[in-house]
C-alpha cells in the first residue's frame, strides 16, 4: 500500500522487508522482501519510548478518529517486534485515534529497524507531517546529533531541510525555559524566539517575551524593540566630565546670586554624587569679618 505524506526522505529509511516467509515461497528474485499489511490487535501495541514528539492536540485527535470511524485506517501503522508486542515506528497519531474511535485491531506493517533507524523515522515523519512543535523539532535534531553522531548538514540531508534550517531551529534552545514553554503553547511564534535569542538574560529575555505576547507585538517589531534595547546597552557611558556641562548653568546661576548678595567672588567646586563645596574669596581681614557678619544675620 501506498505510504502517504510520508516523503522521499522515511521511504529511503523504510526498506521493505517480508513478513511471512512461507508466503514468499515461489517469488521471483528480488520480490521475496516486499513487505504486506497484516492486522493486529491494538492492545498488543505500545508507543515508541522514542518518539520526539511529546505533546498531541486532543481535539485534532478526535477529528481523524472521527474519520477512522467512517473511513478506516488508510494508510497503515508501522510497528516493530517487541517480545510479545509490536511498538511503534511511525503513526502513534493513528494508533491513539484508533483507540479513541474504539478499533479493536489495526493495519500494521511489522518491520526490523535500530534504536537509531527507529528514532530517526519517527522524526522525519512529525517533521514532514508538521507534526512538532519548534522546541520538540530542535530537541530531535539535536539528539540526532548527540546520540547519532550526526553534523548538521548529515541531519538536513535526512529530514529534506537546509543546513540553515537545522541551525536556525536548534538556536531556539538557548532560550529561557519559560519561554520555550510560550513556544510549545503558541503563546509567541518561532520568528519571536529567535528574535528573543540576543537577550541572554533569562529573566529579561522572558519580560520581553511576556510584552510580546502582553501587547500582541509583531515578529518585526519584536526585533526592533531588541536592536533598541541593544544599541543602549552597548551606547558607552556618558564622561563626567560631560555630565558637569549638561547642568553647569544651574550652578553658574548660583554662584552669581551669592557674588551679588556677598559683594565677592564665590565658586562652586562640583564633585561626585552631587557633593562639592563652595570657595569665598576675600581679600582683606575687613572683608572676611564684612561677610561673616553678613551670614551671621542671614
Amino acid at each position: 500500500m501506498a505510504r502517504r505524506g510520508l516523503g522521499a526522505g522515511i521511504d529511503n529509511l523504510i526498506p521493505d522487508i517480508g513478513l511471512e516467509p512461507s508466503k514468499n515461497e515461489g517469488k521471483k528474485k528480488g520480490e521475496e522482501n516486499v513487505s504486506r499489511e497484516t492486522l493486529i490487535p491494538l492492545n498488543d501495541i505500545e508507543p515508541n519510548r522514542a518518539q520526539p514528539r511529546t505533546r498531541f492536540d486532543e481535539d485534532a485527535l478526535q477529528e481523524l478518529a472521527d474519520s477512522i470511524k467512517q473511513y478506516g485506517i488508510i494508510e497503515p501503522i508501522v510497528v516493530q517486534k517487541k517480545g510479545s508486542r509490536y511498538e511503534i515506528i511511525a503513526g502513534e497519531r493513528r494508533w491513539r485515534a484508533a483507540r479513541i474511535a474504539g478499533l479493536k485491531k489495526v493495519p500494521v506493517v511489522i518491520k526490523e529497524y535500530s534504536e537509531d533507524e527507529i528514532f530517526t523515522i519517527a522524526l522525519i515523519e512529525n517533521i514532514q507531517r508538521q507534526d512538532l512543535n519548534p522546541i520538540e523539532e530542535a530537541v530531535a535534531y539535536q539528539k540526532l546529533i548527540q546520540e547519532l553522531k550526526l553534523k548538521q548538514d548529515e541531519v538536513a540531508e535526512k529530514v529534506s531541510k537546509s543546513r540553515t534550517a537545522i541551525t536556525n531551529s536548534m538556536r531556539l534552545l538557548k532560550l529561557d525555559p519559560r519561554v520555550q514553554q510560550m513556544l510549545i503553547d503558541e503563546m509567541i511564534s518561532e520568528g519571536h524566539g529567535r528574535a528573543l535569542i540576543p537577550i541572554t538574560d533569562g529573566d529579561e529575555q522572558f519580560t520581553l517575551a511576556m510584552k510580546v505576547f502582553d501587547e500582541k507585538l509583531s515578529v518585526r517589531e519584536t526585533e526592533k524593540l531588541i536592536k533598541k534595547l541593544q544599541e543602549e546597552k552597548n551606547r558607552p557611558a556618558e564622561p563626567e566630565e560631560e555630565k558637569k556641562k549638561d547642568d553647569s548653568f544651574i550652578y553658574k546661576e548660583i554662584e552669581e546670586k551669592l557674588k551679588k548678595v556677598l559683594g565677592t567672588k564665590v565658586e562652586i567646586k562640583r564633585k561626585a554624587n552631587n557633593t562639592g563645596k563652595i570657595e569665598i574669596e576675600y581679600y582683606s581681614i575687613d572683608e572676611l569679618e564684612r561677610i561673616i557678619e553678613m551670614m551671621e544675620n542671614v
